[in-house]
């Protein structure tokens, strides 16, 4: 018999306007008994934001455009097989 293991699933879904959380959650068993345990965390509205995704604040503003006068060149691409075109 396969030995069966533990697995943790972290995934974001969102709540409807009706409160009903809907989820769809591939796994690879199928006909098989399993005890699901779910921990909701709220996240707050911030983690929207590029600071809340580990970008420091203001970074964006302050480095947008900044190649502006000094763009990048690139010289060479590197070398690639031809490939047949697709259908």
């Amino acid at each position: 018999m396969e030995e069966l293991l533990v697995q943790t699933i972290a995934l974001r879904a969102r709540v409807g306007a009706d409160g009903i959380l809907h989820l769809e959650v591939p796994v690879a068993l199928t006909n098989t008994l399993v005890d699901v345990k779910l921990t909701m965390e709220p996240v707050k509205e911030e983690t929207d934001s590029p600071s809340g995704r580990g970008w420091p604040p203001g970074f964006f503003e302050e480095t947008f455009g900044s190649c502006q006068d000094d763009p990048l060149i690139i010289d060479f691409e590197g070398e690639f097989e031809d490939r047949e075109a697709l259908l």
